[in-house]
């Protein structure tokens, strides 16, 4: 069987971590009511490392109904954090804590029988997830060069109450771009869209459109953690996320698709590996309707912009491949048939028209009949960059701020020319498959042979 080590970095990072640990646990309890040893449960929630330069999440892990979970040798924290400064995180904890870091890697992927896969979660705004988050992928890159490494990483909203996160995010960016095979990125406004929707709809809900209770995918209602806190609502939506990813490697499944075939099917170019998230459905309704109707519109709500986990219209952009991992009761044939449904409306290049990656668990979440995670590796990312670089230019060009990054031991200025050199590259990468969007080439017809 194989594992993945999960890797979990400062403050957002250990949140969301949290939830998913919480509602996996849910999941593993819902499937096994006798409360019988599962070998994939064992493997799999064995293998985790925290890390935060503030003690305050981790100590409320070692403290709350989690803690026997993790290994408490697996947690590294400090005191002072790294006060929102991506250069501290990165030069100063990084060569400080360098060594334990990497002991700690070692440490659990040695408790692996098969290791697959490295999960890192990490914010982008903040100093410790985006600068030593970042650090951690390139030890992880030095250490495991062979074993595939896919980032979550939770990308700040333009009114994010950091004043330098657009500098954090574009620093951090540059790291993920060269060491990471596979990013998820998660925009929080995204999450604060969905979450305002659901809410909506379960206190002003009309007839016939009232929510099942505790099927939203905001809830962690049935976990371990009893108290909701701030943000666990936002948090749940990315643990979902990571639930419906691993799902693979926790249950049995028709089609089941290993981690490390993610990159391999999905990015074409080792840069360009920024594959945007969709969930659906966000939440069952009580008055439930033709489930094959329902199976339909899960299909379909997954290329709608309302079910994105970064604010983007898919169908509008160029989709280089795509991946669907369904669980629960659904067939093969419901996923070619849907597969054939879709495709007309979704423009791929010319190159790769055929460019689907399935997989087929089935054990579906908690409170459905069945799930649907889509990634899209798909040209719709660029604006969430442009935007990024728009901000961080705003600073830049008034140099602001950045005499807190320059005074840190290691850092220079050209740190940030790099930077930003780097994702106007990778913004360009984009521009330059765009712009082969209209000239996409129908299939040649097949040759006949003559008989």
């Amino acid at each position: 069987m194989t594992q993945s080590v999960v890797v979990q970095v400062g403050q957002c990072g250990n949140q969301v971590g949290c939830r998913f640990w919480d509602l996996a646990l849910r999941e593993h309890s819902h499937v096994n009511k006798k409360g019988l040893y599962d070998e994939a449960l064992s493997s799999f929630f064995r293998n985790a490392v925290l890390v935060d330069m503030e003690e305050g999440v981790v100590n409320e892990i070692l403290q709350g109904p989690l803690r026997e979970v993790f290994d408490s040798t697996q947690l590294l924290t400090d005191v002072s954090g790294s006060g929102n400064n991506w250069a501290v995180g990165h030069m100063t904890y990084g060569s400080a804590y360098r060594e334990q870091i990497v002991e700690k890697l070692r440490r659990a992927a040695e408790h692996c029988d098969c290791l697959q896969c490295f999960f890192l979660i990490h914010s982008m705004g903040g100093g410790t997830g985006s600068g030593l988050g970042t650090r951690v992928l390139s030890l992880l890159e030095e250490e495991f060069p062979e074993v595939c490494r896919i980032v979550t990483s939770i990308y700040p909203s333009a009114e994010d109450d950091v004043i330098t996160s657009p500098y954090n995010s574009v620093l951090a960016m540059r790291e993920l771009t060269e060491h990471a095979d596979c990013v998820l990125p998660v925009e929080n406004q995204s999450l604060v869209d969905i979450v305002s929707k659901i809410q909506h709809m379960s206190h002003g809900a009309k007839p016939g459109q009232v929510i099942r209770r505790d099927t939203a995918i905001i809830s962690g209602r049935g976990g371990v953690s009893a108290a909701e806190k701030p943000f666990d609502a936002m948090n749940n939506i990315v643990a979902n996320l990571l639930l419906s990813i691993t799902s693979s490697a926790r249950f049995e499944g028709s089609l089941n698709m290993d981690l490390n075939e993610i990159a391999m099917n999905l990015v074409p170019f080792p840069r360009l590996h920024y594959l945007v998230p969709s969930l659906t459905p966000l939440y069952t309704l009580a008055d439930v309707s033709v489930p094959t109707r329902r199976l339909d519109q899960m299909f379909s709500d997954a290329f709608s912009k309302d079910h994105q986990l970064i604010r983007a219209d898919p169908k509008r952009s160029l989709y280089l491949a795509c991946a669907l991992m369904v669980r629960g009761n659904v067939q093969v044939s419901d996923l070619r048939r849907n597969i054939e449904r879709l495709k007309p409306s979704l423009p791929f290049v010319s190159w790769n028209q055929e460019g689907w990656k399935t997989g087929l668990c089935s054990v579906p979440p908690v409170g459905h009949s069945h799930s649907l995670l889509a990634l899209a590796n798909n040209t719709c990312v660029k604006p969430t960059f442009v935007e990024l670089r728009e901000r961080f230019t705003k600073l830049y060009r008034k140099k602001a701020h950045l005499h807190h990054y320059l005074h840190v031991e290691g850092m220079e200025q050209s740190c940030f020319s790099e930077a930003i050199a780097s994702l106007g590259s990778l913004i360009e990468e984009y521009q330059h498959l765009d712009a082969t969007k209209g000239t996409l080439m129908h299939d040649a017809p097949r040759l006949s042979i003559s008989r």
